[in-house]
């Protein structure tokens, strides 16, 4: 049989049996249609969540509206396309600025700075921008200062530059189009075609370099934090003033960052395994 649903004080709603969205309540449903819209890489519209969930079209547009309404999605200015609101991104950098793992994250940073001497970071993507989750500063007097929360631009600095790398040529300028590919410096890169050149340099390679492309005299060195799951986003990256670190000294560095991106990888799946332990059955 089907469910019959009160959604107000006048409307009932008759949902299918089936229906394609977990959840024995409202309120699941909602969370459910928003776990499925924030796994994709790309906007979606009002018909294919319908073909995709099976959900009837007057069920899916209101559980939209609500969602929209919270600040969780927001509608695209053609009005048919929606994508992941500002309060949803922000619930996601919280999440993993205050992690439960962050001090075995930290205390991986901790030792990378130890090793190589310099200011460490770990970031993430949010939107068009790169976030810092956390940072661990060098002992050293003359140093960049950014605290976690700091925001960064994609296009000149290593983090972003080595997230961006995952995706496909389309998704990337689709991004980048609607960024301000500021000039910060004069190394910045802004031209998608020469972009695009360095992406699969970096591809190649496994890392990617910010050599004063955001700020003159900071030279930084980034890598993927490798993910169980495909795509990555989160980068680790050490930089610093560029009498200490040049382009081709980052390199060196290299081989710490990469045990380190391993020992953060498991951080995580640690986490998340902690975190799963600890919902009720």
């Amino acid at each position: 049989m089907s469910e019959l649903r009160k959604t107000s004080a006048v409307e009932l709603v008759r949902e299918p049996d089936g229906a394609g969205l977990d959840g024995d309540t409202p309120t699941m449903r909602l969370f459910s249609l928003l776990e499925l819209i924030a796994a994709k890489d790309q906007l979606v519209t009002l018909q294919s969540l319908v073909e995709e969930t099976g959900l009837p079209k007057p069920t899916l547009h209101r559980m939209l509206q609500q969602l929209e309404g919270a600040g969780l999605l927001v509608r695209q200015a053609d009005g048919r396309h929606y994508g992941t609101g500002d309060r949803l991104r922000r619930l996601a950098e919280n999440l993993l600025l205050n992690a439960t793992h962050h001090g075995a994250r930290r205390a991986v940073l901790k030792h990378l700075v130890d090793e190589l001497g310099e200011s460490c970071n770990i970031t993430a993507l949010s939107g068009s921008e790169i976030v810092y989750l956390d940072r661990v500063e060098t002992p050293e007097p003359l140093r960049f200062y950014l605290r976690p929360g700091s925001r960064v631009p994609i296009h000149c600095s290593a983090s972003g530059k080595i997230i961006l790398s995952q995706m496909s040529p389309a998704q990337r300028r689709k991004l980048l189009a609607h960024a301000p590919l500021k000039q910060y410096t004069p190394k910045t890169v802004t031209d998608l075609d020469a972009l695009e050149e360095e992406f699969t340099r970096i591809r190649r390679d496994g890392f990617a370099l910010d050599d004063e492309e955001f700020l003159p005299g900071l030279v930084c060195v980034a890598v993927l934090v490798p993910s169980r799951t495909g795509r990555s986003n989160l980068a680790v990256a050490v930089q610093a003033p560029v009498m200490r670190l040049t382009a081709d000294k980052a390199l060196q560095a290299l081989p710490a960052l990469q045990r380190a991106a391993e020992a953060i990888k498991e951080v995580e799946a640690e986490g998340a395994a902690d975190d799963a332990d600890s919902i009720p059955s």
